[in-house]
């Protein structure tokens, strides 16, 4: 880029201001805390001063989510650009603009392109930077997550199996006595208690299903069927909460192996969770797609949305935030469970713009 002549002297004093541009540049980076927005904020400040008529000029940067300026951009102005590159990819930009009313190209030189192409390039490595630690803290917390729910399941499978013996005895005493009696009360007290062995045999059933105690019986089905299927079944709980849905199928003949009771057990829950969450006059939406070697099921709710604290904690067994009496917190752990046998996972993540969205991947073929 041509530019304009100017005097050694000035030219020595340009240098000097570059120098000092990019001694300061590395300061801000090396004293990054928490605020990217900051750290961003300052160093437009600083390649500000550095610009030929600094006083004229405009520093714009782009990145990512993050959009500074020094002082307002002129309507027309001419400027120097230069990219931003976050693991080889241009994620943003910064240019430095100049009002066209009293500057043209020639007034830029050509050493501020390179110390631009510097600064961005400095940029674009603190940032790389700081995804990498925003991924590795993610990573530690999926691990942490990964190894409690491991030490949960097996503590679950263990309460499972010393339940199920003493429950069986006792539903099968209970039912010998109210057959065999016929006082009223004994008859009543003993129909109680049938009732309470039958609710508790069912928790036992789901504590094993999240520990993956269960026995599968695994072989290839159509999906679309198994998904219509459970809908329909689910229609009247959508009729009385006053929510429709919206079911989006990708390749409709889709086939996996899997077990369809136990599949079946993973939509119920998680769209009787939906349901519950869900405003009147709100949509659940279910759609399924698949690559070569995976399906994917989404369930997208317009509810409010799972809370920040509770996100690493919705998985495990007992955790619920519904009103005692409404829940027992199994549900999510249950279809975790079931997952996990089957070789797949389950994630949550916000909806836009309000809600809450599991996705679920299920391998199409056991190996």
């Amino acid at each position: 880029m041509s530019s304009l002549l100017i005097s050694p002297e000035e030219v020595l004093k340009e240098r000097i201001k570059e120098l000092s541009c990019l001694y300061d540049v590395s300061s801000v980076i090396v004293q990054h805390a928490d605020s990217m927005e900051v750290t961003l904020n300052n160093i437009c400040t600083v390649l500000k001063r550095a610009w030929r008529f600094s006083d004229d000029a405009s520093v714009e940067l782009k990145l990512d989510g993050f959009y500074i300026v020094t002082n307002p951009i002129p309507e027309k102005s001419i400027f120097q650009k230069s990219d931003i590159q976050v693991f080889n990819k241009a994620f943003g930009f910064i240019k430095v603009h100049y009002p066209t009313i009293k500057f043209t190209d020639k007034h830029f030189l050509d050493d501020e392109e390179k110390l631009l192409k510097k600064v961005c390039s400095d940029v674009g490595f603190l940032y790389e930077k700081e995804l990498n630690i925003v991924k590795e803290e993610q990573l530690k917390r999926s691990a942490e997550r990964v190894d409690r729910l491991s030490i949960l399941g097996e503590i679950t499978a263990g309460i499972a199996h010393e339940l199920n013996t003493p429950l069986g005895n006792i539903l099968g005493f209970a039912e010998f006595i109210h057959d065999r009696t016929e006082e009223k009360q004994s008859k009543q007290d003993s129909s109680k208690i049938i009732k309470a062995a039958i609710y508790s045999r069912e928790v036992v059933k789901k504590l094993m299903f999240f520990s993956c105690e269960m026995p599968q019986n695994m072989r290839f089905v159509k999906i679309k069927p198994i998904v219509v299927e459970a809908l329909t079944l689910l229609r009247p709980n959508f009729k009385k909460a006053e929510v429709s849905y919206k079911l989006n199928f990708n390749n409709a003949f889709l086939e996996a192996q899997l077990d369809t009771i136990q599949f079946t057990q993973i939509l119920f829950n998680i769209l009787i969770n939906s349901i519950y969450v869900s405003p009147k006059l709100s949509m659940i939406e279910v759609s399924v797609y698949n690559d070569e070697t995976n399906f994917f099921i989404e369930i997208s709710d317009e509810g409010p949305g799972i809370n920040e604290e509770y996100k690493n904690k919705i998985f495990e067994p007992f955790f619920t935030t519904k009103p005692i009496g409404e829940g027992s917190g199994l549900g999510l752990s249950v279809v975790h469970g079931i997952v996990k046998s089957h070789k797949g996972d389950i994630v949550s993540f916000d909806n836009k713009p309000k809600g809450t969205v599991f996705q679920i991947r299920l391998p199409l073929m056991m190996k």
